[in-house]
């Protein structure tokens, strides 16, 4: 009665009472943690439809739209196809081994011990099921979209009309099909190992399959749904070898005579495709006996058959080829191989696009006396350029950037343009933006405000001024020139790495002049809407800029802009191209153009041996810059051609493609699987034509492919006694490949100068010249594309790249003067040396630069020209070449030699107040050239000048009035002694003034 008492007033608080007042806080925990999780799901569910949302709108902006849904429908389509096909053998074979599995009554105590897992997943069966098949399904399917570009070009693969030399099956069996047959046997084998796991494990938990119990391993049942598995997976062995058997074609191996190999050899044709004929047989047979235990219901034969194919794999697939190696092959390998290494030979040159490469023997050295000819003959056989793309661009930066936010890509591009009438090679750059000048980093300023570079500035490529500087024939701010009108502002372009919202309310800064800052709002119709809600939310969770949904700053017309470089345009609008390392700017129809070079490539090319992408066109530019990389692309390849030509308008952003290799295979299996993407050659327009040229990517790969495929012999190309290489460019000291080098200029058998690109070959292991390799890059022209080589002979010694240049510091006066060049804070900075065959001979030509004093960018001071021996280094590049072809063979004008008597001195007063001036002017430049004053030093250059001038004028007055009054003197061998040389006292220092190697005037 006291508990009853006690509780009765407590009546709220009785039994019931706790679980009310408690089971409310629960029950609101429970829908507060249900509404968190489904907010959570929503908010997944909206970020992935946000990334699809925005690539869908982005592709529909720039008129690509068919790529998105092509690419989205094949893997869509390849998911579930494969994805389904995995779920379905796995529970399939799950579902079987449980409905075959034996009475409880007859299972065993090992597996009574199982009862409790048995009874624990019994409730969840049907869940677990769909668990598994659910999981090994996703994962397959995961894998088999991303197979997208196989099926693509399986299904849509045209014929090369090419045939291999062994299985004569057309190449496009190897390019197109064998990839795809390749993966339906992976995913074959892969499906029947999860499948037979799945079962066996099935098996063994209920009771079918037994480990430790004594009697019977396995059930008939377990033992005939087994064996049949098993029995497919050596069928599909069996398919492996017969594959394999064409895999051959296209295998890489080490050939110790050649390094990287492509396709059959002596002992795989002779040991290697038997062998696997063999055990494709072998495999069948194995397949029937484990599909017999249906009827057998013993392991015995299948077991046998098993091992005989794993005996013979190892026999036959492994011992008799190296027997076969050893004993019949390295006693004889250059007459057993030779047959095949024609074909590799062969098949490479084709599939690289070499096979129709000139190689022509060249002297090396001129026969010709006539130096005046040879003179003559420079100037009609090369426009030598000395402005250097790759050194400029500080001065380029420094004297053109006009505003922070303004800046010039590390390497500018060479193209050629009409100046004065003429075409010329000039070197081009764009006025990019660059964020980290602007005057403030926010939001609004860099995304709002500051969006678009402006104008191009281009430079005569064969030319400086006296200064050492470019010569403009574009320039300023807005750029003027010889290039005309066109739209001068850059949204689109390799340094706008991000995004830019534009044409809403926020204006943005265009350019400033004197009279301040200007104003625009972009007019094109590049980028994607930002006028509706979902829009701007999809992009602020895909970019992670939530302003971008309350901004005021976005409003109606508001449009956003990204993806905004050459490269990643042309690679999104076409995701099956490889893309050139250098997207280079044109003026074409009133426009800026970015001009994207695109390849096509494939690895299945049979006996093409492959190449590294990524490692090939790598050189000392890629070492240093990393925008110049290719592409890419650490893939592996054995065919290449330029396909395609891409344009990217730096205004709008319009990507354009056009056929370029109308014969390519490759291309057109792209253009089958995405109609309309691609515009035919006869659409490019005659403006667009004039500035394309071959691609740098494409000729590395080929002028590495040529360090050893100019040879079609195979004893020559087996004893590697011809063997090339590319010389490390000797201008610096990052120890990569020279780069190749634009230039117009013209090869022995042209009978005019074509815009070319350049390298040079050294033999293996050596530093002297072997070969100069040159290709029509002029697109218009009718050889574009022709490749020649001029092949040295191998019993002279021509210098090589390294040679020269080592020359040219070891000369005492050229070294001098670089040692003077390089005092105080000034530093010398060497452009491309250039080779250019002339009349049987090589002239290397150099641009020396230097960047020091207060100035921090480079300016031409001297260039050095080398030929037949003959060097000279001097102030410009006409002087360069009239001192190398005057005949006197000097490098620069030497002092006199000390152990001779001093020149008799002229004593006209005339003369030695000159010869004073010089000594006074020379003097004063040194000053100036330790001060790192060079505009003082250049006044001092033409102070110098006019004074020596004034001395050889009156030195020449005063020898003619000697000669009239009968006192010409002579010397003792009966030759006129000089007179016009300073006297001792003047002439230490104006004599070398005068000299170039003392004087780097600008």
């Amino acid at each position: 009665m006291r508990t009853l008492a006690f509780q009765m007033p407590d009546r709220g608080g009785g039994p019931t009472g706790p679980r009310i007042r408690g089971g409310r806080p629960s029950r609101r925990i429970r829908t507060l943690l249900m509404t968190l999780g489904v907010l959570a799901v929503l908010c997944m569910a909206f970020t992935m439809f946000a990334g699809f949302w925005t690539n869908w709108l982005w592709y529909r902006s720039v008129d690509y739209s068919s790529v998105f849904t092509t690419t989205l429908w094949t893997k869509i389509g390849l998911f579930c196809v494969f994805g389904l096909l995995m779920a379905a053998s796995v529970g399939l074979n799950i579902w079987l081994a449980h409905r075959l599995r034996p009475p409880l009554s007859a299972m065993s105590m090992e597996q009574q011990n199982l009862d409790r897992y048995r009874m624990g997943i019994a409730p969840y069966k049907k869940w677990l099921l769909l668990g598994i098949t659910a999981l090994v399904g996703l994962i397959a399917g995961a894998s088999a979209s991303s197979q997208w570009r196989t099926w693509l070009m399986w299904v849509n693969g045209v014929s090369f009309h090419q045939k291999d030399p062994q299985f004569h099956l057309d190449v496009s069996f190897y390019a197109f099909d064998l990839p795809w047959y390749r993966f339906l046997l992976g995913f074959g084998f892969a499906t029947v190992i999860l499948s037979v796991i799945a079962a066996a494990v099935t098996h063994y938990l209920y009771g079918g399959l037994r480990v430790t119990s004594p009697g019977a391993r396995t059930t008939a049942a377990a033992t005939g749904h087994l064996s049949v598995l098993i029995g497919i997976f050596v069928a599909l062995k069996a398919v492996a070898y017969w594959l394999d058997r064409y895999g051959l074609a296209v295998k890489s191996s080490d050939f110790k005579a050649t390094g990287n190999w492509t396709g059959l050899r002596y002992v795989d044709a002779n040991a290697y495709l038997p062998a696997k004929t063999i055990l494709f047989c072998i495999a069948v047979i194995c397949a029937l006996l484990f599909f017999a235990t249906l009827w057998r219901r013993t392991w015995q034969l299948p077991v046998i058959g098993l091992g005989l194919m794993v005996l013979s794999a190892i026999l036959i697939g492994g011992l008799y080829p190296a027997i076969v190696q050893k004993f019949q092959v390295q006693p004889n390998e250059q007459a057993k191989e030779a047959p095949y290494v024609q074909r590799n030979i062969k098949a490479t040159r084709e599939a690289y696009g070499i096979d129709d490469a000139k190689v022509s023997e060249y002297a090396g050295t001129s026969d010709t006396k006539d130096k005046s000819k040879l003179r003559k003959d420079v100037d009609s056989t090369a426009s030598v350029r000395i402005l250097d793309p790759n050194v400029v661009s500080p001065t380029f930066q420094q004297l053109q950037q006009m505003r922070n936010y303004y800046a010039f890509p590390t390497n500018l591009d060479v193209d050629r343009y009409e100046v004065d009438g003429q075409e010329q090679d000039t070197v081009i750059g764009l006025r990019e933006l660059n964020l980290n000048g602007i005057p403030k980093n926010n939001w609004i300023n860099d995304h709002f405000r500051y969006t678009h570079g402006y104008g191009v500035v281009a430079a005569k490529g064969t030319t400086a001024d006296s200064e050492g500087r470019p010569v403009f024939t574009e320039s300023d701010l807005p750029s003027t020139g010889s290039l005309g009108t066109y739209q001068q502002r850059i949204y689109y372009g390799e340094k706008t790495t991000q995004y830019s919202i534009v044409g809403g309310p926020q204006k943005e800064v265009d350019y400033s002049d004197d009279d301040g800052e200007k104003n625009t709002s972009y007019t094109g119709n590049s980028g994607v809407n930002l006028d509706n809600t979902l829009n701007r939310a999809a992009y602020a969770v895909t970019l992670g800029e939530p302003q971008i949904l309350y901004s005021g700053a976005i409003g109606k017309g508001s449009r956003i802009l990204y993806n905004r470089t050459p490269k990643e345009r042309v690679e999104a609008v076409a995701p099956w191209l490889t893309i050139d390392g250098d997207a280079y700017p044109a003026v074409v129809d009133g426009s800026i153009q970015w001009v994207v070079d695109a390849y096509t490539t494939t690895n299945g090319y049979p006996y093409a041996s492959r190449t590294t992408l990524g490692d090939t066109t790598a050189d000392s530019l890629t070492a240093t810059n990393n925008q110049r990389a290719v592409v890419a692309q650490q893939n592996q390849v054995n065919y290449i051609r330029n396909s395609v030509k891409a344009t990217v308008d730096a205004y709008t952003g319009k990507v354009k493609l056009y056929q370029w290799d109308t014969e390519d295979p490759v291309l057109k299996t792209w253009m089958k699987a995405f109609p309309g993407t691609v515009q035919p050659k006869s659409a490019i327009p005659s403006a667009l034509l004039d500035h394309l040229r071959y691609p740098q990517d494409l000729f590395k790969v080929q002028r590495e492919l040529l360090t050893r495929y100019h040879v079609t012999n195979p004893q020559t190309f087996l004893s590697g006694s011809e063997v090339w290489q590319v010389p490390d460019d000797p201008t610096n000291d990052s120890g990569s490949a020279v780069p190749p080098y634009y230039l117009s200029m013209k090869m022995p058998d042209q009978t005019a100068r074509t815009f070319s690109l350049t390298t040079t070959f050294t033999p293996n292991g050596r530093d002297n010249l072997s070969a100069f390799m040159s290709v029509d890059a002029q697109a218009g022209s009718k050889d574009y594309g022709k490749i020649r080589i001029l092949k040295l002979p191998t019993n002279t010694t021509v210098n090589g790249p390294k040679q020269v240049q080592s020359q040219f510091n070891s000369e005492q006066d050229i070294a001098e003067t670089i040692s003077l060049l390089n005092r105080g804070h000034s530093n010398v900075e060497y452009g491309n040396l250039l080779a250019v065959p002339l009349d049987g001979g090589l002239l290397y030509v150099e641009p020396v630069y230097v960047r020091g004093g207060g100035l921090k960018y480079p300016l031409l001071r001297k260039v050095l020209v080398t030929y037949g021996g003959n060097t000279a280094f001097e102030d410009t590049l006409d002087e360069a070449l009239d001192k190398v072809f005057s005949g006197d063979g000097s490098s620069t004008t030497k002092p006199p030699d000390e152990s001779t008597s001093p020149p008799t001195t002229s004593t006209d007063p005339t003369v030695q107040q000159a010869l004073n001036d010089a000594q006074k002017a020379f003097d004063a430049g040194q000053t100036a050239l330790k001060k790192g004053d060079w505009q003082a030093y250049g006044e001092a250059q033409k102070d110098l000048q006019d004074a020596l001038s004034r001395a050889e004028e009156a030195q020449s007055k005063a020898d003619k009035a000697d000669k009239a009054g009968g006192s010409g003197g002579k010397n003792g061998d009966g030759k006129a002694s000089s007179t016009s040389s300073p006297s001792p006292s003047a002439g230490t220092g104006a004599s070398a003034a005068a000299s170039p190697s003392s004087s780097p005037s600008g």
